[in-house]
């Protein structure tokens, strides 16, 4: 596809295989593309299936949450508040559910919108429930390799009110992308 971003190769499934928070952590500076559009992950927040009570997998299987536990490097796409949608990434072996939510983004090319916000970024991506299930690494959305130069930030999730000092939300700090929170 023409103007399409190439210049990284695609991660690949293992990099998914492994903890919510390992994985959140290595995504920033990433870079998420659809189609002609590609933006540089730069705040993450990490979901740990089981045991996590904010999590949509710490319920168990059900048919919104059935691609949770399958395998990793795919896309798990919600509708949150009957109006905005939300895009994580699977994580963990197969089996083992997990998730990072995907919060805020820099473009890099064809993104005109703000992209900080869950919601915000997926409009701005032309994302939508239609991508449940997306293999990353080589459908319709694709994350490849990065590099940021800012430091890391590591602390609580936002809007959490459940386990609310939990350090599991990342951001790269300064960025002027990230949501305020």
């Amino acid at each position: 596809m023409k103007g399409e971003y190439r210049a990284t190769p695609v991660l690949p499934r293992s990099f998914y295989a492994r903890p919510p928070a390992d994985v959140a952590r290595d995504l920033l500076g990433c870079i998420l593309v659809h189609g002609p559009r590609s933006a540089r992950i730069v705040e993450v927040e990490a979901y740990l299936g089981h045991g996590d009570p904010p999590s949509h997998a710490s319920r168990g299987r059900t048919e919104r949450t059935r691609v949770l536990f399958g395998p990793p490097g795919h896309a798990y796409v919600y509708l949150i508040y009957g109006m905005y949608e939300c895009l994580n990434f699977v994580t963990q072996p197969e089996g083992e559910p997990g998730c990072v939510l995907i919060r805020a983004l820099e473009p890099v090319w064809g993104v005109a919108l703000a992209t900080n916000g869950p919601g915000r970024l997926t409009r701005a991506m032309g994302i939508t429930r239609e991508h449940y299930g997306t293999d990353l690494t080589g459908g319709a959305l694709r994350v490849h390799y990065g590099s940021h130069h800012e430091p890391a930030v590591r602390g609580p999730r936002i809007g959490i009110g459940m386990y609310p000092d939990l350090p599991l939300r990342f951001w790269l700090q300064g960025n002027v992308f990230v949501s305020r929170g």
